[in-house]
């Protein structure tokens, strides 16, 4: 069990006596609270926070974490409250300790769930609080050392949440070295068969590797030392779950991973690594393809050093990192190394950091996406590690997610390119949005002020920024165009009558209809985008309903006539056909209308305007209800194609088909499907999709088509 003293000793070289007087405070409070619990491992509960306070200070943590560590467990697991941590030790303290408990006390039942309240929490503590993931994390390090006195479920479900959420975490804030703690920790527990293997696989080779590195690092260090470079070198053999990580990432075999032997070089500037890495290239040849700057292109994560491959005498391969300390000390903890030891509240660079936009991207997706399948997609694409980096056709660097698109890429420039992009260059050569980009690509995105999104577009968004702003744009256009339907509707509605002057004003009619409808009318543009949407039904009986009896007059009678009556498209403006391709208006499937033909629109809860002929047997019928029958007519203006069903009967006879599909193609139409099938006493039919203009179009193919002396009939279906 960890002394206090220790931790003591180790926080008194970087923070004042002040300070260590209010951790000494703090470590009697927890004493005090923990009194008589002990751990599942038959220690005092007391050495569980010990551990976690030692695990920061060694990482230089400010004297706020290291209090908070030392108290993150009174909330959940003793009679303390939040207000006496904050009565002794301050608001800063007693947050993060919330913070920390917030995450913890994740009940749902669901694994799925679960695990995405779980990143909720953590999101949303560390929006408030970065300190609290560096005592979250030391707190799971602690638990994973632990982890053998559980069962064998609880271990798996802890080891899994730990690789699935903590580690990625802490690779994506730059926390190399706790990350590779988390990992080793439970891979055991995640995958014991393959951890044996790998282990099986390391140690027979272990003792001759180990030769091998102290032999590579001698040498390493006289030619260093020769060049008058002040350098230190160190080696490592491969963890057990990168190997096991990268065999499986990239399917390879254990003797196709390259980095299994390893040597770390740390200097004293860019300048000097640079100099290292031109004379260890002179010294040993090395794999071309294995070379990686990541000075001049950091990872995101802020990662920087130079990576080659070397292989040496013997045909042994060795992988050469070289780096200044600064680097090494980030690569280590990340945007913990920033931390400004005596400041109770984050510091002002830290709110800036580029390993934090992400969490910032996240924590704007939970606003809009609460569905934890989608959200859960969306964050296994940001957590993993980014080693994509693609060139503008200026030059500038721009690092994407393994699998990211040029419509992610134009989204990583700037929104608007994003939402106006019309297609891209790839080197040089048209390509597609939803081409998927690799490192070197020198990408151009091709824009247009008259392009703009729709839904299908999400396919090809590969990152949770991009299709963050395109579900924003199309929900707001989704509102807007609700919005201007309801009006239409409800003005449409209300001409019909003569309203008295007390309601004739807008916030007069604003107050009326909410008192009737409540929320649902909250506001005017509510109302209205409720109607728009079908939630409310404008009809004379929610005029009855909304004005007192007897207040208003119907301006003439007779309105309610038969739909097709009623609804028979003539002049005015109608609902716009051309904007069928928005969210709020679309061709019904039933009958598939065609521009020319008289139609009507009808209003679906929640879908917005189905455009239905009349001729269609819903509406013949009269199984849609009349009101929610729209007046609607074609634009002239809209020049696009339209979908038709033709049912042909015919003599069956060689060529008839092709005969047929010659009579389609004369007059422009084009045929997506056909199919052709015998019927008794030598008849036949065929069935044909086409693509028209109108229905005079149609008209046209189809009398064409019946002019043919093999045709029986023709008729729409």
């Amino acid at each position: 069990m960890i002394r206090f003293d220790d931790i003591l000793e180790k926080a008194s070289s970087y923070i004042s006596e002040k300070e260590l007087l209010v951790l000494q405070k703090a470590y009697v409070f927890a004493g005090k609270a923990h009194k008589g619990q002990v751990r599942r491992s038959g220690e005092p509960y007391l050495s569980h926070p010990l551990e976690v306070a030692d695990y920061l200070a060694d990482m230089k943590l400010d004297k706020t974490t290291l209090v908070a560590a030392l108290l993150h467990d009174v909330l959940e697991d003793t009679d303390a409250t939040a207000a006496d941590i904050r009565e002794n030790f301050g608001k800063a303290v007693a947050d993060l300790v919330e913070g920390v408990t917030k995450i913890s006390r994740v009940q749902e039942v669901s694994p799925e769930v679960r695990r995405a309240e779980t990143i909720r929490k953590i999101i949303l503590a560390m929006t408030d609080d970065i300190r609290v993931i560096f005592i979250k994390l030391a707190d799971r390090i602690h638990n994973l050392k632990t982890l053998r006195h559980l069962d064998e479920e609880r271990q798996r479900q802890i080891a899994r949440e730990t690789l699935d959420i903590y580690a990625p975490i802490a690779n994506r804030l730059g926390m190399g070295r706790i990350r590779a703690e988390l990992e080793d920790l439970s891979f055991r527990y995640v995958a014991p068969e393959e951890f044996a293997k790998i282990a099986a696989s390391v140690e027979p080779g272990r003792r001759t590797a180990e030769a091998d590195l102290k032999a590579m690092k001698k040498t390493l260090e006289e030619l260093v030392r020769e060049n008058g470079i002040p350098a230190e070198v160190f080696s490592r053999i491969k963890r057990p779950y990168s190997v096991w990580s990268k065999m499986k990432r990239r399917d390879i075999a254990f003797d196709q991973v390259f980095d299994f032997l390893a040597l770390r070089v740390i200097t004293d500037s860019v300048k000097n690594c640079y100099a290292l890495l031109g004379i260890i290239h002179q010294r040993w040849p090395h794999l071309p393809q294995r070379f990686r700057d990541f000075i001049a292109m950091p990872k995101p994560n802020l990662y920087q050093a130079l990576h080659t491959t070397l292989i040496t005498e013997g045909r042994k391969m060795f992988e050469i990192q070289i780096r200044t300390r600064e680097m090494h000390d980030l690569a280590e903890n990340g945007i913990a190394a920033h931390w400004l030891y005596k400041d109770d509240s984050p510091p002002g660079p830290m709110k800036e950091d580029r390993r934090l936009h992400w969490l910032r991207e996240m924590a704007a997706l939970f606003e809009e996406q609460k569905n934890p399948r989608e959200f859960l997609r969306s964050l296994k694409t940001n957590l993993i590690p980014e080693e994509v980096y693609v060139f503008t056709p200026k030059g500038k660097v721009i690092d994407l997610p393994p699998g990211a698109t040029a419509l992610d890429f134009a989204f990583k420039i700037h929104s608007e390119i994003g939402l106006h992009a019309s297609g891209a260059r790839v080197n040089g050569s048209a390509s597609p949005l939803k081409t998927v980009l690799k490192t070197g690509d020198i990408v151009e995105i091709l824009t247009s002020d008259e392009r703009t999104p729709t839904r299908g577009l999400l396919a090809s968004a590969a990152t949770a920024g991009a299709r963050q702003q395109l579900k924003r744009w199309l929900n707001l256009k989704s509102r807007t165009t609700s919005v201007a339907l309801g009006r239409k509707l409800w003005e449409r509605e209300i001409r019909k009558y003569i309203l008295p002057a007390e309601f004739r004003r807008e916030e007069d009619l604003a107050r009326q209809l909410a008192a009737t409808l409540g929320p649902r009318a909250a506001s005017m543009e509510e109302f209205y985008r409720q109607a728009g949407l079908g939630k409310i039904v404008v009809n004379p009986e929610l005029i009855e309903a909304v004005f007192p009896a007897g207040r208003v007059t119907p301006r003439r009678p007779g309105l309610l006539g038969k739909a097709a009556a009623r609804f028979a498209p003539g002049p005015g403006p109608g609902v716009r056909i051309k904007d069928i391709d928005g969210q709020m208006i679309k061709l019904a499937k039933c009958c598939s209308p065609v521009k020319g033909e008289p139609v009507v629109g009808y209003i679906t809860a929640g879908k917005g305007l189905s455009i239905h002929s009349l001729r269609c047997p819903l509406v013949t019928k009269e199984i849609l209800d009349g009101q929610r029958l729209v007046e609607v007519s074609w634009d002239p203006a809209f020049s696009g194609t339209f979908k038709a069903r033709l049912l042909v009967k015919s003599e069956d006879s060689p060529g008839v088909l092709a005969k047929v599909a010659t009579a389609v193609a004369g007059l422009e139409g084009n045929i997506s499907k056909a199919e052709a099938a015998m019927l008794a006493e030598g008849k036949a039919k065929i069935r044909l999709d086409i693509r028209i203009r109108d229905i005079r179009h149609l008209e046209d193919i189809t009398q064409r088509i019946s002019a043919l002396k093999e045709v029986l009939s023709v008729e729409r279906v």
